[in-house]
């Protein structure tokens, strides 16, 4: 199995063209996420979970 990443640089603007995936790490890129390949996950898992992460991080500080 492999894992995806999806990540966006601090200073781009909010687009999809400013959007970096692969399936390693992007260390200049300030905010990633990952996936596991094979994880069975929709693309509603991966919304819920950006849901529960705006919510964490709206009550909480980035770095806990």
């Amino acid at each position: 199995m492999a894992d995806h990443y999806i990540s966006w640089n601090k200073g781009d603007a909010i687009s999809p063209a400013n959007i970096t995936t692969g399936t390693s790490s992007t260390a200049g890129d300030q905010v990633e996420l990952r996936t596991l390949d094979g994880a069975g996950l929709t693309k509603v898992d991966v919304l819920l979970a950006l849901e529960a992460f705006e919510a964490y991080y709206a009550t909480k500080p980035v770095t806990p």
